[in-house]
């Protein structure tokens, strides 16, 4: 692999070398769920019930990962400012420290989640006949916890180093062995959704197993080496600090989902099976148009980090312009696909005329706002990286109060389909508002940098 140079190769060509294996890995880790429910919704006879089942608890599953980000993109950036300002011997503290921390979060999170897995489900809208698959399904994901929580936060370390291809070939390798074990534990060893899942759990340990091959390296930057840190309490407050507000985007995302669905279940009445199958539906190209986006802004992230750490303000400034762009062209790509192929994508998980139909038109609402929500994922992604916790947590929580506030009026006022709608108001209102904030703000964050 070409060795990248985060100081000093040319801006436009280095950030799509950054972010493109970046977006895809994260179009690829999405796989993982959507290739289960296309597999899950083309089981005979209970196809439809399961598929909604998955949409219930895939959400939580999501809700689990997401604190891998906590520590992934919270220590990430500290890591990168380090190795910009030369200090080696501390950027590895935080690597090291990065690595104890997780194994302790999955120590934490597997058995909770385990044992109160059916308590959340109701909560979050499972209905009698989907409760068993929906329980299924999540009790044997969470047997992977421990693998995909900390190959995913390490993958960030990678990533800010400039080493965004090892970490899509992790993911990669991972989805592809997802694929071929799917149709042959639910289809030839008639395992179901238990099957989704064992398949799903197999391919996170290929994901973990690479992860860490590629992360101790002897090629990288700053390899993986254990060390003991002296007074971790501090760095562990600024880790926790800086990734509060990406783990807030992407946690309080899938709460918001399990609230949709708690939402269409609750005012959908008779409706109410079909209505969580598309938003099962429409979750799933929702994460697909997402996590590529927060891959293509993650991707430049380090770039602008070891930037802020080198004292290179005009770099910091071109980065951050590019990967915004970068963002707003891939956003308006997946509009342009969604508003003119969404029954044939809708078709991939299910074979009912009348569900296709209905998912379709409801997903291109959903996603109708989604070149704003370009502008709002770079700038909070660049804000982050900037260790800029005042501006990126609150334009984060914005956004999920709009949409919050907006899921719980409308279908109390509308029928419930009309909950759809939220998504697309908190993305045009978050992208005005974080875009006016980052551009204004910019030039007096450069003119007092922090010392990390």
């Amino acid at each position: 692999m070409a060795k990248i140079d985060l100081e000093k190769d040319k801006l436009i060509p280095l950030c799509l070398r950054l972010s493109i294996p970046t977006a895809i890995s994260q179009a690829v880790q999405v796989l993982y769920a959507i290739v289960d429910r296309m597999y899950i919704g083309h089981i005979d006879v209970i196809g439809t019930t399961a598929l909604s089942a998955v949409g219930i608890a895939s959400p939580i599953t999501s809700l689990v990962s997401s604190f891998s980000v906590l520590i992934g993109l919270g220590g990430a950036p500290i890591m990168a400012m380090r190795l910009g300002g030369g200090e080696k011997d501390k950027a590895g503290e935080v690597l090291s420290l990065a690595l104890y921390l997780l194994i302790a979060l999955s120590v934490i999170l597997t058995p909770l989640f385990f044992f109160l897995r059916n308590p959340l489900l109701s909560l979050f809208g499972a209905t009698e006949s989907n409760m068993g698959y929906a329980s299924t399904y999540l009790g044997w994901y969470l047997a992977g916890t421990p693998f995909i929580v900390i190959a995913t936060g390490l993958s960030n370390y990678l990533i800010n180093q400039g080493q965004s291809k090892k970490a899509m070939i992790a993911v990669l390798s991972a989805t592809v062995c997802n694929v071929v074990l799917d149709p042959i534990f639910i289809f030839i060893f008639n395992m179901d959704v238990k099957g989704a899942a064992i398949a799903t759990v197999i391919s996170q340990v290929v994901q973990f197993l690479l992860t860490i091959h590629f992360i101790t390296g002897k090629d990288l930057m700053l390899p993986l080496k254990l060390k003991v840190v002296a007074n971790p309490l501090p760095l562990i407050g600024k880790i926790v600090k800086f990734g509060l507000s990406p783990f807030i985007i992407i946690a309080t995302d899938s709460l918001l989902m399990i609230l949709l669905n708690t939402m269409l279940s609750r005012f959908g009445k008779e409706s109410a099976d079909i209505l969580i199958t598309a938003s099962a539906i429409i979750q799933s190209f929702h994460l697909l148009v997402m996590n590529p986006l927060g891959g293509i802004t993650a991707g430049c992230q380090g770039l602008i980090s070891y930037s802020y750490g080198a004292g290179n303000d005009e770099r910091v400034r071109k980065a951050a312009m590019i990967a915004q762009i970068y963002a707003v062209i891939y956003s308006l790509l997946m509009f342009l696909i969604i508003n003119l192929f969404s029954k044939p994508l809708v078709m991939l998980f299910t074979t009912d005329e009348y569900v296709a139909a209905f998912s379709a038109r409801y997903l291109r609402l959903f996603e109708m706002m989604i070149i704003p929500l370009a502008f709002q994922y770079s700038n909070v992604d660049a804000f982050t990286a900037l260790a800029e916790v005042r501006f990126s947590l609150p334009l984060s929580l914005g956004r999920k109060l709009i949409f919050l506030i907006s899921i719980l009026i409308l279908p109390r006022f509308f029928q419930a389909s009309s909950a759809f709608l939220a998504e697309p108001i908190a993305d045009l209102l978050s992208g005005i508002i974080s875009t006016t904030l980052f551009w204004t703000e910019l030039n007096k964050i450069l003119s007092h940098k922090k010392k990390l």
